[in-house]
């Protein structure tokens, strides 16, 4: 490669390709996708060969997958008589290496440790760094080699991870898709060429490399330089033909700069492919050179976009760490302040939450509401029921009676029936309670998990005392309930309020009459003993009823909402605040993992954009 970049253009190169290396090293890769040379191929396609012809290493070889993990190729052209050097590195670790010859071992070892000692692949980044006055400046990532069979060990959908692994690299916009296709075979059937028209259905960001022309047949030459003219497949970054070492060169261990002298001569000697020499569509030389004017291009055209990118992200994680905020002070005062805040801020909102002020859509009101009307509607269901048994009951009362004289009725009768149908409505009750507390529970545990999600241990103590809260007055709610039915065996109401009640059930029942349509009927307490008529009986408890239903449709709703909603958030808000005598206040805002973790991630990705905007505001 010695001169292949004149010096002029050297200068020119560099500062972009540094800039991307830059990014990539301080982690910008992780955030949004940078410009590169992605370089696949097939396996046995040639493609580890001319890697190795354009970075002047030698690279792992062998049979099957030897890429088993993506190799960032960093080539780096150095003056002044420096001598080779480079640096391996992988996760946290890096390496330098001084004897060339040891690359492709240590390259071996890079991926024994990241994808394992069989043969299977890891998509987790090595990146080798190529200082010599021999390279181009250039950065390339070398991809596996596409596999169809798998071989022993390996498993039955190697070839979907290999292509799913390429597909990250090669469908990104910002990448310049290197295929390596050899000669002797039809361009039109290789795995690497369609998956890469896949991505890039225009070829405008595809550059094809043909490889192993010493193995065409004869009689093909003028089909293959059709190919490198783009009259077969057009890519709009064309065609470039190289001849790199064969195995047998290899073994005879034929120098890489002796490979390159042999390469141009057969070009040179070439009946049908000496032309490509002139028109720079031949040799390793000339492709290292074209690949970083492209690479280069490519770099320049993607920085402004690149540049919003960036500023875009940098934006919006500055407002996601304000929203996570910046975490409990560590000093002790700081702490508790810090704490008293937060606890304020939640008892606030459960204020807001019991007292109806929470105007969102389903809120607990509308539920609580909502079951309420289920009481309401099971209430005035119950009423047919309870006619018809007393209608029944009415027909045969000769079997009730006791010792009053005929014509006479028994006033415990009515009594009994009143309180056997009045029972049945307990186990309702309590259904409705238990309904009531599950739903202030729920309601409730959503605050404390939207107040105190990154606090466990606050989390966790807020949620016992809602439970133990909502038992505790679940305990007093049923025995006001229990109370409320034993009232009701009392069987009372006052005068004017039953009379009422009868007056508006006999003119419903009349006017439903087409007879007694036009007719007002008014009963007094002077006109009393028309009820004691035993045809009116029925009507009297249905008219009573109708008050027992008002009284349950109201009170036990109004009871269950003191105990289980007022007072409970009274109760809750008083023992939170009571959380700040003697707390272990660090205990209390001990967070949970994903919550730093999460705050870490935001700002290491902030530091790391911020890092490549300063690096970009030269180029911009």
């Amino acid at each position: 490669m010695k001169g292949a970049v004149h010096s002029h253009l050297e200068e020119s190169i560099r500062p972009y390709i540094d800039l991307i290396d830059t990014l990539r090293s301080v982690g910008i890769q992780k955030d949004l996708a940078l410009p590169t040379i992605a370089v696949i191929g097939d396996q046995s396609s040639g493609k580890s060969s001319v890697l190795e012809a354009i970075s002047g290493v030698e690279l792992p070889r062998g049979s099957g997958i030897v890429t088993r993990c993506p190799l960032e190729l960093r080539l780096k052209k150095v003056t002044g008589g420096v001598s080779w050097n480079a640096v391996l590195s992988y996760r946290d670790k890096k390496s330098e290496i001084v004897d060339s010859s040891s690359v492709g071992e240590r390259i071996e070892a890079a991926q024994i440790e990241l994808a394992g000692s069989g043969v299977g692949i890891c998509d987790e980044l090595i990146t080798l760094e190529v200082m010599s006055p021999d390279v181009c400046d250039l950065t390339l990532i070398d991809l596996p080699g596409i596999a169809r069979v798998p071989v022993k060990g390996q498993p039955e959908d190697i070839g979907n991870q290999i292509k799913h692994l390429i597909m990250k690299f090669i469908e990104k916009q910002e990448t310049i898709n290197m295929v390596v296709v050899p000669c002797n075979i039809d361009i039109a059937t290789t795995e690497a060429l369609n998956m890469a028209r896949e991505v890039d259905p225009d070829g405008k960001r595809t550059v094809a490399i043909l490889t192993k022309p010493d193995l065409i047949d004869k009689g093909t030459e003028k089909n293959i330089l059709d190919i490198v003219h783009n009259k077969v497949i057009p890519l709009r970054k064309g065609y470039t033909m190289v001849k790199c070492r064969g195995q047998q060169q290899i073994d005879k261990k034929i120098p890489l700069e002796e490979a390159t002298q042999i390469e141009r001569d057969f070009f040179q000697d070439h009946n049908f492919f000496s032309c490509l020499l002139k028109e720079e569509k031949a040799t390793i030389k000339c492709l290292a050179i074209k690949l970083t004017q492209q690479l280069v291009d490519h770099i320049k055209k993607s920085l402004p976009h690149l540049n919003e990118q960036i500023k875009k992200q940098i934006w919006e994680l500055r407002d996601k760490l304000k929203e996570c905020e910046a975490g409990p002070p560590q000093d002790p005062k700081g702490a508790k302040l810090f704490l008293t805040e937060i606890l304020t801020s939640f008892n606030d909102q459960i204020k807001c939450l019991s007292s109806g002020e929470q105007i969102i859509e389903d809120n607990l009101f509308v539920q609580l509401r909502a079951e309420y009307e289920k009481w309401n509607d099971h209430l005035n269901d119950t009423k047919e029921t309870f006619y018809n048994s007393t209608k029944e009951m009415i027909a045969t009362i000769q079997k009730y009676r006791g010792r009053e004289m005929l014509g006479f009725c028994n006033y415990k009768m009515f009594e009994d029936i009143l309180q056997k149908h009045v029972a049945k409505l307990k186990e309702p009750a309590i259904d409705l309670l238990n309904t009531i507390k599950g739903i202030i529970i729920k309601q409730f545990t959503d605050v404390v998990n939207q107040c105190f999600q990154k606090y466990p241990y606050l989390l966790e103590i807020t949620t016992d005392k809602i439970y133990n809260i909502q038992s505790i007055q679940q305990e007093k709610a049923e025995q006001r309930i229990s109370e409320q039915f034993e009232m009701e065996n009392m069987v009372y109401t006052q005068d004017p309020i039953h009379f009422k009640v009868l007056n508006e059930f006999f003119e419903k029942m009349f006017s439903d009459k087409e007879m007694f349509s036009d007719t007002k009927v008014m009963f007094s307490e002077e006109q009393l003993p028309i009820f004691h008529l035993k045809s009116k009986y029925s009507e009297i408890l249905q008219a009573y009823y109708e008050i027992v239903v008002q009284r349950m449709a109201d009170q036990l709703p109004m009871m269950i909402s003191l105990f289980m909603r007022k007072q409970t958030a009274q109760l809750l808000s008083i023992d939170m605040l009571s959380l700040l005598d003697g707390a272990n206040v660090s205990e209390l805002l001990f967070e949970n993992s994903d919550a730093g973790k999460q705050r870490k991630d935001l700002q290491a990705r902030l530091d790391r954009l911020i890092i490549g905007q300063e690096k970009m505001s030269n180029f911009i």
